[in-house]
């Protein structure tokens, strides 16, 4: 069954180290969002602490635990009947990961540790142990990834194939050279993945700079044909999508999933 569902990807103005500033910041744009009419609202990668640490040491004094209270704060601003997902910097009995977590109204739904590290990332976060994760939230079965995931067709792909019917992605997408009037690759690779698997994706990245590393400004929203249908608007890219759960069918004769040749690849 055809849901129309309100989303939005929220730029957040994440400065690094401050961790409680951070935190009010998250609580304010998901306020927003949650004003907005939006269900599910994504902000980005590390938005708790930022991202362009010198080093392990450095990034720990801004690591938080997966249950810490001030999460709570949080909570208290999802929309009843919603979810929202964000980046932060979690710090573990064996170490710092670069993770995810899902919550409601009443509390964290799921969570996710990065499993594709990008650059330096892996000087300071351990690697997680699956290739995104799916969470039974308000808003159906949601699909987590973190930004270089997305990067690996593998991993929006198995999303759907295990059964998510969208899919939230924090990212950090540092800007790379491309040529005029051509759209950031990560954002032309999560359109192919989006038409690939009839996947809408909600898309929360980060713009400006931060220690020298310039910031794609990526956010958005892709419906599951793979077209943009919102880009930011004061840092926030609202869309309604169709959410079409285990429907994948492309036009009256073709079936994205029932269509494949396992048998040849």
């Amino acid at each position: 069954m055809m849901e129309t569902l309100r989303v939005v990807g929220l730029e957040v103005d994440i400065r690094l180290g401050d961790l409680d500033g951070n935190l009010a910041r998250m609580r304010s744009a998901i306020e927003r969002g949650a004003a907005s009419g939006a269900r599910l609202i994504v902000l980005p990668e590390l938005a708790t602490s930022g991202y362009a640490f010198a080093d392990a040491a450095e990034a720990a004094s801004s690591a938080l635990t997966r249950d810490d209270a001030r999460f709570d704060r949080l909570c208290e601003v999802v929309p009843e009947d919603g979810a929202a997902v964000f980046g932060y910097l979690e710090r573990a009995a064996d170490g710092l990961y670069n993770s995810a977590l899902i919550l409601g109204r009443g509390g964290p739904l799921g969570h996710y540790r990065k499993s594709h590290l990008w650059d330096r990332e892996s000087e300071i976060f351990g690697v997680g142990d699956s290739a995104g994760t799916i969470v039974d939230t308000p808003v159906g079965r949601l699909g987590v990834a973190i930004c270089y995931d997305n990067e690996f067709p593998e991993v929006p792909r198995g999303l759907a194939l295990s059964g998510a019917d969208l899919l939230a992605l924090p990212v950090n997408w540092p800007l790379a050279p491309r040529p005029e009037g051509e759209r950031a690759p990560e954002t032309i690779m999560a359109m192919g993945s989006a038409r690939a698997s009839r996947l809408p994706t909600v898309i929360a990245d980060r713009s400006g700079s931060e220690r020298g590393v310039e910031w794609t400004g990526g956010t958005a929203v892709i419906d599951g044909d793979g077209w943009i249908v919102a880009t930011p608007d004061d840092g926030a890219a609202l869309a309604d999508v169709e959410v079409r759960p285990g429907d994948k069918r492309l036009g009256e004769n073709n079936d994205l999933f029932g269509d494949r040749r396992v048998d040849l690849y």
